[in-house]
């Protein structure tokens, strides 16, 4: 009986074992594909990962990155698919590791994502969530500047919203959270500090300054973002963005 039982034991640490060397296989051919911008590539071997060990979050959240990458290159149904895949994969890292500052954060841009693209009244019903998880990756890891550079933005969109969605959202939920085009300022140059090449901070705090009228400091920002060497696959539309606007502001200044 005790053959058996030592066998069994045997039996089970194997299979765990070969359960992990998989899982570290899928997560190194993801990693890689991630690295060459290859997101459809990436995901796929996350969401293996992610099957095979249900309590991994890392998969969980590199497959929740991934799909809100692919969402940013498509429109229409696609895009809200990827990013409804994006959080759903975020959430199940966020519960999983609740102290997981990653796990947080693409949450909250995978709500954010989802909030811009739906508008109007579900804008205001998801932006407390990305409120709520872009500070607490900010808590969790005070370097991510990712997570600035996602609050920031929260601030800036609700403070511009319209009286009719600020009216609604008084009235379903007593207000919004206090946000403001100047917090939204601070907390962008806070995620230049922390990464001072990446490029749509520069281009982001550039449009939280046109929202100030201080079209000098709104150039200054896409000029800087035409000087920046593209490194991410996004770049290059974001510096044709920067362009368009720096001509517009140049004619204000």
């Amino acid at each position: 009986m005790k053959t058996w039982m030592v066998l069994i034991v045997l039996i089970a640490c194997g299979f765990i074992f070969a359960q992990e060397q998989t899982v570290t296989e899928y997560m190194a051919k993801a990693d890689e594909a991630f690295e060459q911008n290859d997101d459809s590539t990436a995901v796929v071997y996350y969401q293996m990962a992610a099957k095979a060990d249900t309590n991994n979050c890392e998969a969980q959240w590199k497959a929740a990155r991934s799909h809100i990458h692919i969402g940013e290159n498509l429109e229409g149904q696609q895009q809200e698919s990827h990013y409804m895949l994006g959080e759903m994969y975020a959430r199940k890292a966020v519960t999983k590791c609740p102290e997981n500052a990653d796990a947080h954060l693409q949450l909250a841009i995978g709500v954010g994502r989802l909030a811009l693209l739906r508008g109007g009244k579900t804008k205001v019903e998801l932006s407390k969530d990305v409120k709520d998880h872009a500070e607490k990756a900010i808590e969790l890891n005070p370097e991510l500047d990712i997570a600035y550079h996602v609050l920031a933005r929260w601030h800036r969109e609700v403070a511009t919203l319209s009286g009719l969605l600020k009216m609604f959202a008084k009235v379903l939920y007593g207000g919004l959270p206090p946000a403001s085009v100047e917090k939204s300022e601070e907390l962008f140059k806070k995620a230049i500090e922390l990464n001072p090449d990446y490029i749509n901070h520069h281009l982001e705090l550039g449009m939280t300054y046109e929202e100030l009228k201080n079209w000098s400091a709104a150039a200054e920002e896409y000029k800087k973002v035409a000087e920046l060497p593209a490194t991410e696959d996004d770049d290059p539309q974001h510096k044709k963005e920067a362009q368009k606007r720096l001509k517009k502001v140049q004619k204000k200044t």
